[in-house]
């Protein structure tokens, strides 16, 4: 089969290659998926730079995400599933065979179906984005009448997340930082959006909740952004924090401390079972209910996997970058 790989961690032009490679075959409780796209997510990235973990294996196929068509099944899973579309989270992850490649081998349970009116280009940003999303407003709580702040809403975890609030029946400001990303943060239900770079985001949700301020912030980069927490939130309230623009993060802590903020962190490659469970559900949902704004910003053919990689690392792409196979 063809794959896109690496041997060492570096810049993508230096390390990434593509060649034929020998195809998985299944093992007991594993399917074998003919991937259809890819997603190229900022965590694969990261990875293949070793910015957050080094290189586990004598060769890595990145990705975590994919889409595409249930073909073999190994010992255990139930034969009926051969032909089934999916869309695959968690390829790579502890694993050296990610969806970056013609075919991939992976557990039953991570390939999930898809409807048949879900492009495969879609099904493959499903897998992090969405899954994180959809566990970050599990975790925040959010019901009808809360308000939630969604930093980033124009990034790939931002604009889905945006959509699971609002299902949920919450009031969504979100932060972007381009009048284009307003427009798109708008069309996936933002009820107001605040350019950071041109607007006092704290006086901005002071104006827009009458001084309530939220009840849940949903964060895309502690790092960045802590230092606004004490200016958005009301006491009580919480931040679920999914991402980190680096390792370490100074936060208002007396501020926090004095108002019983709750911070926690979430990591969706850790999820547990129910966790999944939960977040499959409510992904499948909105799908099948044809709700679920998919944000394909580019897709680039697996002879152009640098180009895919760069894309993502200078955020060329409003939106999710695919690999299509």
């Amino acid at each position: 089969m063809r794959a896109a790989f690496y041997e060492r961690n570096g810049a993508a032009r230096d390390v990434l290659h593509v060649a034929d490679v020998d195809t998985p075959i299944p093992g007991p409780g594993e399917v074998r998926v003919r991937l259809k796209a890819s997603g190229v997510n900022p965590s694969d990235v990261k990875a293949r730079e070793g910015r957050t973990r080094k290189i586990a294996y004598p060769r890595v196929i990145p990705h975590s995400d994919g889409a595409g068509v249930i073909e073999m099944v190994g010992d255990g899973v139930p034969a009926q599933r051969q032909g089934e579309r999916v869309w695959v989270w968690n390829a790579q992850w502890k694993r050296p065979h990610g969806t970056c490649a013609e075919y991939v081998v992976l557990p039953a349970q991570y390939a999930v179906p898809m409807p048949a009116h879900v492009s495969d280009e879609a099904g493959a940003c499903l897998g992090i984005p969405a899954m994180t999303a959809c566990n970050a407003v599990d975790v925040a709580g959010v019901t009808k009448g809360m308000t939630v702040l969604v930093t980033g809403g124009a990034g790939g975890v931002g604009h889905y997340a945006i959509q699971f609030a609002k299902a949920r029946g919450a009031t969504v400001l979100t932060t972007v930082s381009s009048d284009s990303k307003a427009e798109l943060a708008s069309k996936a239900g933002a009820d107001h959006t605040i350019d950071y770079k041109r607007e006092n985001v704290g006086e901005r949700v002071a104006a827009l909740t009458g001084k309530a301020m939220v009840d849940a912030v949903i964060e895309m980069d502690l790092a960045a952004n802590a230092r606004l927490y004490p200016g958005v939130l009301h006491a009580r309230s919480s931040v679920v924090i999914y991402g980190t623009g680096s390792a370490e993060a100074s936060i208002p802590a007396q501020a926090l401390l004095v108002n019983g903020i709750r911070l926690q962190f979430i990591y969706v490659y850790e999820l547990t079972a129910a966790e999944r469970n939960s977040a499959v559900t409510g992904i499948t949902r909105m799908l099948e209910n044809k709700t679920l704004i998919n944000n394909v910003a580019m897709t680039l053919p697996l002879n152009d996997i640098v180009a895919a990689h760069e894309a993502v690392e200078q955020g060329k792409a409003m939106g999710n970058v695919v690999v299509t196979l």
